[in-house]
């Protein structure tokens, strides 16, 4: 089996490639914006493993970044059996000061492309003939699907946050989009699965570290590991979306009726981490 791993050279990405060579003896075909990073992820992983790696270096935000990449794949006769959509971007920002190239970054990683990817991959997934022996194979006790698409969403989807509007906005378009298209999905021998996690604890949202392993010991935030086994293990066997961790879970419709002024409040001490 081949797994194709957006934003692969660091943080959650670095984890699913990690994960999926160490636990599942995947091969890999790994992407992301940081070039050299990446081709020293795929010599360590291919290395330490003994699984083939293929290091692809593309900007994601680009509006045909997807059919290109597809492309690529067809060109050199890469067949994709897992598709971890979970390249992202973060930034805290009033709307109206954000410039437009970073509005429309935002959009297209997390919207276009993910939209983009899974369409043409998902396609290619559904006309997959398995062999006798493919079909027998099991996966986390659950016999091998004609394919697997994990589209990374966020507890954000369900939040009105002044600040990270666009965030929470192509978050919420992931989860729902995800969740229409596992019906379509599922019929046809393919498994896709959303994640929607509260805090994790990578270098994404710029805090210090100190604050980061302080967010960690108060399980307000999720170590990167920890959250990529949980969505490997759901996706393997076929579940539709999931929230990590039970005080997530619980407190998720309590974020769809949040108080105005608590979020002027927050506001206010978040004005800081403006930039």
């Amino acid at each position: 089996m081949l797994a194709l791993v957006t934003g692969a050279s660091s943080g959650i990405g670095l984890q699913y490639a990690t994960q999926l060579a160490r636990d599942y003896h995947t091969d890999l075909l790994l992407v992301s914006n940081q070039q050299v990073e990446l081709k020293q992820v795929a010599e360590e992983l291919a290395a330490k493993y003994n699984v083939k790696t293929i290091a692809k270096y593309a900007d994601l935000s680009k509006q045909d970044a997807a059919e290109q990449l597809f492309e690529f794949c067809q060109y050199n006769k890469i067949e994709v059996d897992i598709l971890i959509n979970n390249a992202g971007v973060f930034f805290f920002n009033p709307y109206c000061e954000t410039a437009m190239p970073r509005i429309e970054l935002m959009l297209n990683l997390h919207v276009v492309t993910v939209a983009k990817l899974t369409r043409l991959f998902g396609e290619q997934m559904c006309k997959r003939q398995l062999t006798p022996e493919q079909q027998d194979e099991r996966i986390c006790g659950k016999k091998r699907r004609k394919g697997y698409i994990l589209n990374m969403s966020s507890m954000s989807a369900w939040m009105a946050m002044p600040g990270i509007q666009t965030y929470n906005a192509t978050k919420a378009f992931i989860y729902n989009f995800s969740k229409s298209i596992w019906y379509e999905l599922k019929p046809q021998g393919v498994n896709i699965t959303v994640m929607a996690p509260g805090a994790v604890d990578t270098a994404l949202f710029g805090l210090a570290p100190n604050l980061r392993k302080l967010a960690v010991a108060l399980t307000v935030s999720i170590p990167p590991e920890k959250l990529v086994k949980k969505a490997l293990r759901k996706l393997f066997r076929g579940k539709k979306a999931s929230t990590p961790g039970f005080i997530n879970w619980l407190s998720t419709p309590l974020l769809k009726h949040t108080p105005d002024w608590i979020l002027f409040f927050a506001m206010k001490k978040l004005a800081r981490f403006q930039h």
